[in-house]
């Protein structure tokens, strides 16, 4: 039987390629090689579907079938995550550009780049010699002040003068105190101050320029403290919470690291359609302010499911299908089992129809029809 219908479909072939071939002129042969391909193709499918038939019928008949190799991987229950993936950039949490707090001329630049400074420390001073030279004058009033106080104020204890002398005495001496705590502290103003302990990174002032408050002098970076800003996609604002497993890769140090979600913004931007979410990144000397991270967050985890390749999974009239191996007597057959998806990440993709233990088609899947002898 199956000799009769390779016969047959060989002389149907032969008989198109010779009557194409003759009716051909020189300029139609690539067009007639398309055609002939095309039937070609369609002249095989049917013989496989003869082929298949013939298995189903008779097993036994089908030693002399041809199998299609193939590859096979036994399925097994595994864990798998759903996550979104993004790109965002590392950001330190300790990243201050230190501003003057008042106006002058710069007169000394104490630190350098690459400099470890301390909470506290000075960094760049500003012209105070007016500042000075009050408190001094201001301080030479007080000790008299301070003397006429003393003085009046014995007197008083012993009944002597009036109780205005001593007031006024009393009220001055004050007075000059609260002038001259004044002075101290808009002269503490023109000292440039680190606000934290970490490293110079940038230092803008230089030794004679004129600096207003508000304008940038030093910049200092603690990295001890870094973080991981990314956007993502409003699609999944009800799903991202604070809390989920992150992993960062940062290529640049070809290392992956976790971590868990610190923050996740209420805003969308309207221009983006994304929402900032940030992420605490552990203790790493490497790290640097502004290097480049994947982040992928977790938000859903399956300890037990059925996973497969995502490129094993086709499509055929509108179902998503795989093939899985059954044994039909003494042949070995392709079996198509409709699956559902739900959900593909890393190139996998989580399914349901399929069972463990199931032997699914990996390799040789493309062409396979339901009931095709294949050969392992």
């Amino acid at each position: 039987m199956k000799s009769t219908i390779y016969t047959h479909l060989s002389v149907i072939v032969i008989a198109g390629m010779l009557a194409a071939c003759s009716a051909a002129t020189p300029d139609d042969k690539k067009a007639q090689l398309d055609k002939l391909k095309k039937q070609e193709t369609e002249i095989t499918k049917q013989i496989q579907q003869l082929e298949a038939e013939i298995a189903k019928t008779n097993p036994d008949s089908t030693v002399s079938v041809k199998a299609k190799e193939v590859s096979v991987t036994e399925l097994a229950p595994r864990k798998f995550d759903h996550y979104v993936q993004t790109q965002g950039s590392v950001d330190a949490e300790d990243n201050i550009l230190v501003s003057a707090k008042s106006a002058g001329v710069v007169t000394a630049v104490y630190v350098k780049e690459g400099q470890q400074v301390s909470k506290g420390q000075v960094l760049a001073q500003i012209d105070n010699s007016v500042i000075a030279r009050n408190i001094e004058a201001q301080k030479s009033q007080l000790e008299l002040a301070v003397s006429i106080f003393n003085r009046q104020k014995n007197l008083w204890d012993q009944k002597i003068g009036t109780e205005v002398q001593y007031l006024q005495a009393k009220t001055n001496k004050e007075s000059l105190e609260k002038q001259i705590e004044s002075l101290n502290e808009q002269n503490e103003m023109t000292r440039i101050k680190s606000p934290i302990s970490g490293t110079v990174d940038e230092v803008v002032v230089k030794i004679g320029e004129n600096i207003a408050p508000g304008m940038p002098a030093v910049r200092v970076v603690n990295t001890s403290n870094l973080k991981l800003i990314a956007n993502v996609s409003e699609a999944y604002v009800t799903q991202i919470k604070k809390g989920n497993t992150a992993t960062i890769d940062i290529p640049e140090l070809k290392k992956l690291m976790t971590a868990q979600v610190t923050f996740v913004g209420k805003t969308i931007d309207p221009l983006s359609r994304t929402f900032p979410v940030e992420v605490k990144l552990p203790s790493n000397a490497d790290l640097r302010p502004n290097m480049t991270g994947i982040l992928k967050v977790i938000f859903h985890s399956e300890p037990s499911t059925i996973v497969v390749p995502v490129n094993i999974v086709q499509d055929l009239n509108k179902e998503k299908i795989v093939f899985i191996v059954e044994t039909n007597g003494k042949q070995t057959i392709a079996r198509k089992k409709v699956v559902t998806i739900e959900g593909v990440y890393d190139n996998l993709a989580q399914v349901k129809g399929l069972n463990a233990g199931d032997k699914v088609v990996t390799f040789g899947y493309q062409g396979l029809n339901d009931g095709q002898v294949i050969k392992i």
